[in-house]
């Protein structure tokens, strides 16, 4: 009995150890996160802001979703764990990050400021983040 079990925890081990390294090599050696940051007040722009923001990505993006070539994330920095990216970022109001990673460590990073000035154009806003996107994921490739 004790070597039947031994030899069912030695194979459960083995299937382990082979599924994990399908894991990784699956996963992109760069990608980009689309990091919309917000506080726990929202006004209404803010929150077109983030609808905006993820219209732009999930029409134009689809392809590089799938691949986990990009993500978007909406972070509110004021839930505990997130006060570090205030810091990180340079944040001073609701802002969408765009961060290239290699190898799991941050290349550079842009803040597209000028969300706010195309906030009440629909189209612009959806141009502006699709443009600076694109240039982004022509890196991770």
């Amino acid at each position: 009995m004790k070597k039947l079990f031994l030899v069912i925890v030695a194979a459960v081990a083995v299937i382990n150890i082979s599924f994990s390294s399908f894991a990784t090599e699956d996963q992109p050696v760069a990608k980009v996160f689309a990091y919309y940051f917000h506080g726990t007040f929202r006004c209404n722009t803010c929150t077109k802001m983030e609808e905006y923001s993820r219209e732009a990505i999930e029409a134009n993006f689809q392809d590089a979703l799938v691949s986990g070539n990009l993500e978007f994330k909406a972070v509110n920095v004021e839930d505990s764990g997130n006060e570090h990216f205030v810091n990180d970022y340079q944040l001073y109001t609701k802002s969408l990050i765009l961060s290239f990673v290699r190898n799991g460590k941050e290349v550079r990073h842009k803040n597209l400021d000028k969300i706010w000035e195309h906030s009440l154009n629909r189209q612009k806003f959806i141009d502006y983040v699709a443009a600076e996107i694109s240039g982004f994921l022509k890196d991770a490739q």
